[in-house]
């Protein structure tokens, strides 16, 4: 089974039962018109070198998945954010080439993890946990490195997603909505689109599907196209998000604010391809939360959810 279909089909099937978020189909239309000129420019696709470890040899690849299993969860901490992990992971290899070993996540400290990032951060023992797991996994299966995990999936997104989720239970992203499972795979998503990025889409990232790969739905690309006015939520869900109430995890109105936000995105491809701009949806997720991030104070404020998913 492709992942990543069950993530485009049960998403859909979210939509279709909602009640507390619908896409507003003429904002797709009209911000398709906007963006089609934009994203003309190459920008938006170059890997960000500054913020990331970045050598095209296999440390690249252990760097990626260590960065993207800590990859969720920074709003509890408003003096922390994404680009500072990178940078933090990044700084701490350039040190010790050896520091994200198989051998020494696997045994991971706490202490460990804080000293490799200055601080405490949001959800620190399930942080340290997850890379143990990392460590374990790539031991029991790809002999220690990533680069394996990667060659395994013999040039396919879609299987580097599969196996990502078969071999590390944290990366298994879903939620159970009316009685039904949902997927959305986020962390294991990008991981495939840092690799495609990082090696500069040949070689290792030389991905034959990576259309297959949906928009990661995570706090900052909703709140962006709530800001486009293509999200639209309910009364009562707006006043709690505005008032920057917690939504629970899995509960109905976070799994349809994620559902919508990969059906959004999906119908944005679709509009700009039929205006003859075509794009996958993890490049427009870039641009999207590239964008998210230079204005996120004009927005209205994203959703709140404690969870290790994104």
């Amino acid at each position: 089974m492709n992942p990543l279909n069950a993530v485009r089909e049960t998403t859909a099937w979210v939509m279709s039962q909602a009640t507390h978020v619908s896409l507003d189909e003429s904002a797709v239309v009209r911000q398709a018109d906007v963006l089609a000129p934009k994203l003309k420019s190459p920008a938006f696709r170059e890997w960000d070198t500054h913020h990331h470890y970045t050598d095209n040899s296999p440390l690249t690849a252990q760097y990626l998945l260590v960065l993207d299993a800590l990859n969720f969860c920074f709003w509890p901490d408003s003096t922390w954010s994404y680009n500072a992990l990178a940078l933090a992971l990044k700084r701490v290899l350039e040190a010790d080439r050896k520091a994200f070993q198989a051998e020494r996540l696997a045994h991971l400290s706490a202490e460990t993890m804080r000293t490799w990032l200055g601080r405490d951060l949001p959800l620190m023992e399930e942080r340290v946990r997850l890379l143990r797991e990392v460590g374990e996994g790539l031991l029991e299966h790809f002999d220690g490195y990533a680069v394996n995990l990667i060659r395994a999936a013999e040039g396919s997104a879609a299987r580097l997603v599969h196996l990502i989720a078969a071999t590390f239970p944290g990366f298994r992203d879903h939620a159970i909505y009316r009685g039904r499972q949902v997927f959305f795979y986020k962390r294991a998503q990008i991981f495939a689109g840092d690799v495609w990025g990082a090696y500069g889409r040949k070689g290792l990232g030389a991905f034959h599907d990576i259309g297959d790969l949906t928009t990661f739905p995570d706090y900052r690309v909703p709140q962006v196209l709530r800001g486009l006015g293509i999200l639209r939520y309910s009364p009562e869900l707006a006043r709690r998000v505005d008032a920057l109430e917690e939504i629970p995890a899995s509960s109905e109105e976070e799994t349809e604010i994620r559902a919508a936000t990969v059906q959004a995105v999906e119908r944005l491809c679709q509009a700009l391809a039929e205006r003859g701009h075509p794009i996958v949806p993890v490049e427009l997720d870039w641009y999207l939360w590239r964008h998210g991030e230079a204005v996120q104070a004009t927005l209205p404020p994203h959703h709140r959810t404690l969870t290790i998913y994104y």
